[in-house]
């Protein structure tokens, strides 16, 4: 009698360690809160349930982001 094993994939049918939580609904609000200076990445990766080094990951341009913000503020600021 001949015995057939299976391999059975479905364990491994994904592959990159955890799923991300970054939805693009998160990431979306995450780039409309960046340039406001009066909130921290943290604070806004707390507001939106994520660690700021989600946001880091998945926002390429975050600093940038960051720091197109400052200038725009002096500017406002001085009129």
């Amino acid at each position: 009698m001949e015995v057939v094993q299976e391999k059975n994939l479905a364990p491994f049918s994904w592959v990159g360690g955890r799923p991300t939580v970054a939805t693009e609904e998160i990431i979306k609000a995450a780039r409309g809160l960046l340039p406001d200076p009066g909130r921290s990445i943290t604070s806004i990766a707390k507001m939106l349930g994520v660690s700021p080094g989600t946001l880091y990951n998945h926002i390429p341009d975050l600093r940038e982001l960051r720091a197109d913000a400052i200038p725009q503020q002096l500017e406002a600021s001085e009129r």
